[in-house]
């Protein structure tokens, strides 16, 4: 018998591919800590965060309108099937999600489809993905549109999802919206 036949069978690894926008990409540096074109390796009990706190999260970017902790993503199996889905949770309390059609507020999560764009304020994200036999890890990978997501594939634009700021109790303001958002402490509004 040969040493190849011999030799452990090769599981295919879940694959995750991302491809980025935002309007100020050349410019501003906002991509610069993600590594594009470089596949990664995860363990697929990871809970993977995207922010702009780079101690918390393991994608970052590097705008101030971006929550801390804007969005995280993690790999689960249904208790009927062989493969592992993906959950994507928005993780910020002033800013909606957009996945697909489906708007998130803060801790809404849902079952991310294997083809569907995810949007915060003028963040595009393309995110598709290839199942694989390994529950032990699964890959990302990250490109970078040069043109406006949902202009390259002729989805309806729609609007960026605006920042929901809930005042304190003791405002008679109900709710106010900007088109940019910022962070700021959670007890400032």
């Amino acid at each position: 018998m040969s040493s190849f036949e011999d030799a452990d069978t090769e599981e295919t690894v879940t694959s995750l591919r991302v491809t980025v926008y935002h309007p100020g990409q050349t410019q501003s540096g906002i991509f610069q800590s993600i590594r594009f074109s470089n596949p990664e390796k995860l363990p697929s009990s990871e809970v993977v965060k995207f922010g702009r706190n780079s101690t918390v999260c393991r994608y970052t970017f590097q705008d101030k309108q971006v929550s801390r902790v804007q969005f995280s993503l993690q790999l689960f199996k249904k208790f009927d099937s062989s493969v592992l889905s993906l959950e994507i949770k928005n993780m910020s309390r002033r800013t909606g999600l957009l996945v697909g059609g489906t708007e998130l507020g803060y801790l809404n999560k849902v079952e991310l489809p294997y083809r569907c764009v995810v949007r915060f304020g003028e963040y595009q994200l393309l995110v598709e993905k290839q199942d694989g036999e390994s529950l032990e890890f699964f890959e990302t990978l990250f490109t970078m549109s040069p043109r406006p997501l949902l202009q390259e594939h002729g989805w309806p634009a729609g609007k960026p999802t605006p920042e929901l700021c809930r005042p304190p109790p003791w405002s008679a303001q109900t709710t106010c919206l900007s088109a940019c958002p910022t962070e700021m402490d959670e007890n400032e509004c």
